[in-house]
């Protein structure tokens, strides 16, 4: 039977409605419907079976094809999704779903490919039912995932508990076993030739997979593989910009601290300039920190502190923050100190020269680099202003030193201009009337001139002169001030200082004489052994005009004259000399001796008999007396 006899004009429209249904698949070949048309139509048995067979055969390519046509819908479907990547995990789960849709099988799950530990971890399934399946790890080189790995081609098995071309592994097996899983299919994920995982469609009984399975499956692993491809691309992408948006907030930070440090080294440059001193340097940097700033000298007294801080006494710091300032000294740098109120600490240095430390607190803000560059530009200036400082003061020191010495001297040709050369000084030369010399080791000569300065100030003026630091102070000093002025030096020194203050001067035509007088007691003092006193030259000008001030010369006049006395006590443990003393203050008169020492007469006689002995019969002679009353005087002076 050929076509053209199906579609003759003996055709009704009714058969033929039927026929198209027939091919369609709405109505069976063996229906009754069926033989009906073949009877009206005429068609005998070896045309209907020739029919019957071609009409199965475009059934069968109408079949192929719808589900052609649901396959590349849903293949269009996910690179639509593609293409509007947004959301990585609910996409692999969206293709996930689709492959389990187009495969029907049981169970479908994507394993990821982990590049750090070489396995392969379950990250999206459907159909599966068993936490353990869920979340299986697959070890490098075991199971059926590590083998499509491996290979980077599809494989399937009709049995994976009779799979016998790899490596089992007990947890994969349990797993498996523990979701019913009997046939698998898996097909790998590639991009440029790497693994990224492996997309599994599995069932519950045996099933051939079919090449048309295999190929469904393979391109949507490759569609997943884009999703996993686009995702550490999108991963690196947003790595690289936090690095970058990162950098760049370090960048602009480092330049708005940079900008704020050049402000604060402009600051700090003008303070030098125009004399604003450590008050400024200290009120710049610490409105630049946020933090409060203390400047100290080498002695540890704040020079720029806080208003609660002393600016006489100085500071007791820990131990840490004195050694973070000593090596702060030896780096030049600042040090960063393990101590809640002075966690930053930079030293004031200008090569070995050492004037103290900048001390910074705590505060909110974490201080970097450059706020460290700027502590130390701080310290730099605090350094120079000190040398400046120090110039200016050396200055003004040599040009009192010089005036000093020129008052002191009596020679007409060095007293010339005197009142001028006072004036500049902002002293008026008529005001001076006291002199006070100050004896200290010759190493502390340059100090003490200088701390002097410092203290008397308007009241006088100070300097060098032979061998001796003199104040030359005005009518208008204070009563107590040498009394003060020594107790500041030896605090200042930490050791002995020995004042010497002479009568008053009529006139600025004296103090030479004056001076004069005041050396011969130090002299004197000096070969008696006396370095830390406040004297007048009065109590010693007697003996300063009378003796020798070689200490051998006068001790060997004292030990002559008394030395016997003083031999007998030491032997005895008496108090002879003690008698002595009082015998010679109170007039040579026993009677007035023993009411000083508050004892009898008669014992007083009997202590003279005594003395008598040492001395010699005659050494209540007027020549002898004389001799022993001055060694007595000396003896005393040489102990106060």
């Amino acid at each position: 039977m050929g076509e053209s006899r199906v579609m003759d004009s003996r055709t009704k429209p009714g058969a033929l409605g039927i026929l198209v249904d027939a091919v369609v698949g709405n109505v069976a070949l063996d229906s009754p419907e069926m033989g009906a048309v073949f009877e009206r139509l005429r068609i005998h048995a070896p045309e209907r079976a020739a029919f019957t067979e071609k009409v199965r055969r475009h059934q069968g390519e109408l079949t192929r094809l719808q589900r052609r046509e649901r396959e590349l819908g849903v293949l269009f479907s996910s690179a639509r999704e593609l293409a509007e990547l947004r959301d990585i995990d609910a996409l692999l789960g969206r293709l996930v779903s689709r492959a389990h849709e187009m495969m029907g099988t049981d169970v479908t799950y994507l394993s990821e490919f982990d590049p750090a530990t070489r396995e392969l971890n379950v990250r999206k399934t459907v159909g599966s039912v068993t936490a353990q399946f869920q979340h299986l790890r697959v070890p490098p080189g075991m199971g059926l995932a590590s083998q499509i790995a491996n290979s980077r081609s599809p494989q399937w098995v009709r049995t994976y508990q009779d799979w016998a071309e790899g490596e089992h592994e007990t947890r994969i097996d349990d797993a498996v076993a523990g979701e019913g899983i009997v046939s698998i299919l898996g097909v790998p994920m590639l991009t440029e030739g790497h693994v990224l995982g492996v997309l599994f469609a599995a069932t519950r009984t045996e099933h051939i997979f079919t090449p048309e399975e295999i190929a469904v499956l393979s391109a949507l692993a490759d569609h997943a593989s884009v999703v996993l491809q686009t995702a550490s691309t999108l991963e690196r992408v947003r790595q690289s910009e936090d690095e970058a948006r990162a950098a760049l907030d370090r960048l602009t930070e480092y330049l708005r601290v940079r900008d704020r440090s050049t402000v604060v080294h402009q600051e700090l440059i003008e303070a030098l300039l125009v004399g604003g001193g450590f008050d400024q340097v200290a009120g710049t940097l610490s409105t630049a920190l946020g933090r409060t700033v203390t400047i100290v000298d080498r002695d540890l007294r704040p020079v720029s502190a806080p208003q609660s801080t002393s600016a006489t006494t100085p500071l007791v710091l820990p131990s840490k923050v004195l050694q973070a300032v000593t090596t702060s000294r030896t780096t030049g740098h600042c040090v960063r100190v393990d101590d809640p109120e002075t966690p930053v600490v930079a030293a004031i240095t200008a090569g070995e020269l050492y004037f103290g430390a900048v001390l910074i607190s705590d505060g909110e803000a974490e201080l970097g680099p450059v706020d460290e560059r700027t502590i130390e530009r701080a310290a730099q200036v605090g350094a120079l202003l000190v040398l400046q400082q120090n110039a200016v003061a050396d200055a003004d020191l040599r040009a009192r030193v010089e005036l000093v010495a020129d008052l002191l001297d009596p020679a007409p040709e060095r007293r010339r201009d005197l009142e001028r050369r006072a004036r500049a000084q902002n002293i008026a030369l008529a005001a001076l009337d006291t002199v006070v010399l100050l004896s200290v080791p010759a190493d502390d000569r340059a100090t003490t001139a200088r701390a002097a300065t410092g203290f008397v100030g308007q009241h006088g003026l100070v300097g060098e002169h032979a061998g001796m630091v003199v104040a030359v102070l005005t009518a208008t000093a204070p009563s107590d001030l040498v009394t003060d002025l020594r107790d500041y030096l030896r605090e200042t020194l930490h050791g002995p200082v020995l004042a010497i203050t002479t009568p008053t001067a009529e006139s600025p035509d004296v103090l030479p004489a004056r001076f004069e007088s005041g050396l011969r007691t130090a002299r004197l003092l000096a070969a008696l052994g006396t370095t830390d006193a406040a004297v007048s030259t009065d109590a010693y000008l007697p003996y300063a005009l009378l003796f020798d001030t070689d200490a051998r010369t006068l001790n060997a006049f004292i030990d002559e004259a008394i030395g016997a006395v003083r031999a007998y006590d030491t032997r005895k443990s008496a108090d002879l000399l003690e008698t002595l003393r009082a015998f010679v203050r109170n007039e040579a008169s026993p009677t007035k001796t023993a009411r000083a020492l508050n004892y009898h007469t008669n014992t007083i006689l009997q202590r003279l008999d005594r003395l008598k002995t040492l001395l010699g019969d005659d050494w209540r002679s007027d020549e002898h007396l004389f001799r022993i009353s001055a060694a007595v005087r000396l003896d005393e002076l040489r102990t106060q």
